[in-house]
């Protein structure tokens, strides 16, 4: 028959589980002894640490001490190595980067003085060419420096900087060393405006250099001429150069027009196409012709004495 069991029966069939701190403390007491002992040896030894002496009277001691920090003194130095070498690059870096911004500031310096020169050089040579140009020609002529252009396509014209303070007019022929450029159609004090031979309002007498054919050359597109009423008949090859003819009065006899580069027959009179001689398109300096004055002709003109 069963019973009931009662609290104090419990409590002895389950003894109570003692706590950690209670475990260390009854295995230190146990070992009283042995621990007593440890703790002697290790002061005994470090007695004898601090006593004993090695190789140029250092301790023991001192030397275990150095022994143990030696990993600690080793890594600190290797940081403070590292961080010096860091900022020292970090520096030179610093110090490279300013003076590669100067370099470039010099180069971009000197590139654009050498660009400079390098203009004034070819502005040089040509003005060189083109006095020496002047120089043979057998009829006066004043230099002038291109200033403007016309901004559209319908009227294809140019400005010089010389005027009518120095004595041009209207009519006077422009060229260069390589061809003709145009005729002057209004001139102001200081400037004046020059007509290109490719505009079709201009006009030029000419001849083919081989034949000695004549005709008129007008402008045709943007940078080409036509040769006109010059017969069937006639034989023209193309490359063959046409010059002035000096019969419009404006453009003195024997100066470069272009050369012939397409030929076409037509009902009476060919298609003659011509690339101007000038580079109208990169014009810088030009000659006019000049006209002689009255005073000039009328002196000419006038009857000697004996």
């Amino acid at each position: 028959m069963g019973f009931a069991r009662s609290p104090e029966f419990q409590q002895l069939e389950h003894p109570p589980v003692r706590e950690a701190p209670e475990k260390v403390q009854a295995f230190v007491s146990r070992h009283r002894a042995f621990f007593l002992l440890l703790a002697l040896m290790v002061a005994q030894i470090l007695l004898l640490s601090a006593q004993i002496t090695r190789n140029h009277k250092a301790r023991l001691i001192q030397v275990w001490a150095v022994a143990v920090m030696d990993p600690f003194e080793r890594a600190f130095h290797g940081a403070l190595d590292g961080t010096t070498g860091a900022v020292r690059t970090y520096r030179d870096l610093w110090a490279a980067q300013q003076e590669n911004r100067e370099l470039r500031v010099r180069l971009t310096a000197a590139q654009r003085e050498i660009q400079d020169l390098t203009e004034q050089a070819a502005e040089a040579r040509r003005l060189r060419t083109l006095l020496k140009f002047k120089e043979r020609l057998p009829f006066p002529t004043l230099a002038a420096e291109v200033i403007g252009a016309s901004p559209g396509e319908a009227s294809k014209t140019i400005y010089i900087d010389k005027g009518s303070d120095a004595g041009l007019t209207t009519d006077l022929g422009v060229f260069t060393p390589e061809g003709i450029v145009g005729k002057t159609i209004a001139v102001f004090p200081h400037t004046a405006q020059v007509l290109l031979i490719t505009d079709p309002s201009s006009g030029a007498a000419a001849a083919l250099e081989k034949s000695r054919v004549q005709g008129i050359v007008k402008g045709a597109a943007v940078n080409a001429c036509q040769l006109y009423y010059v017969m069937n008949e006639a034989t023209v090859e193309v490359a063959e150069h046409v010059l002035t003819s000096g019969l419009d009065q404006i453009y003195p006899k024997g100066l470069p027009i272009g050369t012939v580069s397409e030929v076409r027959e037509g009902n009476i009179y060919k298609t003659i196409i011509i690339k101007p001689a000038a580079s109208l398109d990169s014009l810088e300096s030009v000659l006019v012709v000049q006209k002689p004055r009255s005073a000039d002709v009328e002196a000419r003109n006038a009857p000697s004495h004996p």
